[in-house]
C-alpha cells in the first residue's frame, strides 16, 4: 500500500524547485576581496545584497549549494505578521514599549513584501487570501473566540470567527471544531519568488555565486579573511544569511540557532470538482496543533501542499511522507487513494525563545531564526541589516535590542528535539 501512494515519476526534490525558473548565473572567477562578503543566497542574503549592491558596495554572494537550494526553495509560501509569543507575552520579558516595537516590525515585515511585489518588481504571485487557522479541540475555538473579541493592542486584525456549523465555507472537513480568519495574511508563489529576488540582486550588480562552500571566517585588524572551497577572500564586511543551516561556520550563533526538520508533501494533481469542494478558498491554512501542519493549494489550484513536523529524527522524506499522507487523510478522508508527487525536508531555524533576531558584531552582520516564519520576516531583516551595512540605517532594529538566548551543553545538534515532540504531541491530543 505505501508504495501504492506514490505516483509515477514521483521526486524527492521540492515541487517549487521543479517549476521554478532557472536562473544562469554569470560565469565567476572569486574576486581576491570585496566591499560586502554575504553567505548564503536565500531571502535573507539576497535581500541584503539588493541594499549592498544598489548603495554601490562591492557585493559577493556565496552558497554552498546553487542558490535557493535550502528553505528559500523549500517552504510553504504563506505570509504572516511572523510572530509566535503573544504580545502579552513579550510585554512580560521586554516591557510593553519594546514588545510594541517587535509587533510593529513584525507587520513591517508584511508590508514589505507587499512593497517588494507591487513596488520594486519582484514576482512573487503575492495574493491576500487570508488565514484559516483550524482549532482541533472545542475548547480551543473557544480560546480563539476569547482573542478575537479581545483584538490586539498593535496590530489591527480584522479577524473572525468560523463556528463548525459554517465550515463549509471554508474547508471541506469535518477535523475541526470551527476556527478563525486572518484576512491580512498571504500566500506567494515560492517558484517565483526566489528566482525574481536572485535577477534582482544580479541587475543591482551582486555577484552571485553557488557551488562555493564558506570553510572559515577570520577577523583581521580591518575586516576579514574568509575561506571558501574556491579560495581565499578578503572582505570589509560579512553578512550570516544561513539561518538554519548554519553549522559549524560560527560557533556562537550555531549556539542559538535549532535546525528542526520540517517536511511537505505535494499531491498529483486533483480533478476540480474535489478542490473547489475541499478548498473553496485558496486560503493558506495552519491549526492549533503545537506540532502544527500548515498547509495551502498551489498556486494553479490543482495539488494540495502538505506540511508539518512529522518525525522525531531527521529522516528519508520518502518515509515522512507516508505520515504526512496519513494526517492529511484524517483531516480528509477523500483524500485517500490520492498519490504523492512530490515529498522533501528543510531546516527551519527555531530559537529557544521563538523569536527571530538580528544583529552586529564589529562588522560582522546576521539575521536568523525566523521559527518557521521565514518568507517575510528573512527577506525584511535581511534588508535591514543589508541598510545597516551600507551605513545607511542608524537606528537599531526592535530584534537587534533583545537578548539571543541559548542553554547549557547546547552546541548545535538539538538532543531534546525528540523528547520535545513526544511531549508536543502528548499534548495535542489533549488539547493543552
Amino acid at each position: 500500500m505505501a508504495r501504492e501512494l506514490f505516483a509515477d515519476g514521483y521526486r524527492m526534490t521540492p515541487y517549487w524547485q521543479d517549476i521554478a525558473p532557472k536562473v544562469t548565473l554569470p560565469d565567476l572567477a572569486l574576486p581576491p576581496e570585496t566591499d560586502v562578503l554575504i553567505v548564503g543566497a536565500g531571502y535573507t542574503g539576497l535581500n541584503a545584497a539588493l541594499q549592498t549592491a544598489g548603495e554601490g558596495l562591492g557585493t559577493l554572494v556565496l552558497d554552498a549549494e546553487h542558490p535557493g537550494w535550502g528553505c528559500s526553495l523549500r517552504n510553504g509560501g504563506q505570509l504572516s505578521t511572523s510572530l509566535k509569543p503573544s504580545f502579552a507575552t513579550l510585554a512580560k520579558r521586554y516591557g510593553k514599549e519594546l514588545a510594541t516595537q517587535l509587533c510593529q516590525e513584525a507587520q513591517a515585515s508584511l508590508d514589505y513584501m507587499h512593497a517588494l511585489s507591487r513596488e520594486d518588481g519582484i514576482e512573487m504571485g503575492l495574493r491576500e487570501v487570508g488565514r484559516f487557522h483550524g482549532a482541533h479541540k472545542p475548547h480551543l475555538y473557544r480560546k480563539l473566540e476569547q482573542e478575537c473579541a479581545a483584538g490586539h493592542p498593535v496590530w489591527k486584525t480584522d479577524t473572525f470567527m468560523v463556528p463548525k456549523a459554517e465550515m463549509a465555507a471554508e474547508l471541506g472537513t469535518d477535523a475541526y471544531h470551527g476556527g478563525i480568519v486572518f484576512p491580512h495574511h498571504c500566500s506567494v508563489d515560492v517558484s517565483a519568488y526566489h528566482p525574481s529576488l536572485l535577477n534582482k540582486a544580479l541587475a543591482s550588480g551582486a555577484r552571485v555565486k553557488g557551488a562555493c562552500r564558506v570553510l572559515s571566517i577570520e577577523r583581521l585588524a580591518t575586516g576579514f579573511e574568509v575561506q571558501t572551497s574556491e579560495g581565499t577572500v578578503r572582505t570589509g564586511k560579512v553578512i550570516l544569511a544561513t539561518n538554519g543551516y548554519s553549522g559549524a561556520l560560527s560557533p556562537w550563533h550555531q549556539r542559538r540557532i535549532i535546525p528542526i526538520g520540517s517536511y511537505v508533501i505535494a499531491t498529483e494533481e486533483l480533478p476540480k470538482e474535489t478542490v473547489d469542494r475541499l478548498f473553496p478558498t485558496d486560503r493558506v491554512l495552519s491549526d492549533t496543533r503545537k506540532l502544527v501542519y500548515y498547509y495551502r493549494l498551489s498556486p494553479d489550484r490543482k495539488r494540495v501542499l502538505f506540511g508539518g513536523r512529522v518525525s522525531l529524527s531527521e529522516t528519508d522524506p520518502r518515509n515522512s511522507a507516508l505520515k504526512l499522507h496519513r494526517d492529511m487523510t484524517a483531516l480528509f478522508p477523500e483524500l485517500a487513494t490520492v498519490k504523492i508527487s512530490h515529498a522533501w525536508m528543510g531546516f527551519v531555524g527555531y530559537t529557544f525563545d521563538t523569536l527571530m533576531h538580528a544583529g552586529e558584531d564589529d562588522g560582522l552582520y546576521f539575521a536568523g531564526g525566523y521559527c518557521g516564519s521565514g518568507v517575510g520576516m528573512a527577506s525584511y531583516l535581511g534588508m535591514r541589516i543589508g541598510q545597516k551595512a551600507t551605513g545607511l540605517e542608524k537606528t537599531p532594529s526592535a530584534f537587534e535590542r533583545i537578548p539571543f538566548p541559548t542553554r547549557p551543553l547546547y552546541t548545535g545538534t538539538p538532543w531534546f528535539l525528540a523528547p520535545s515532540v513526544l511531549v508536543y504531541r502528548m499534548r495535542d491530543r489533549l488539547g493543552i
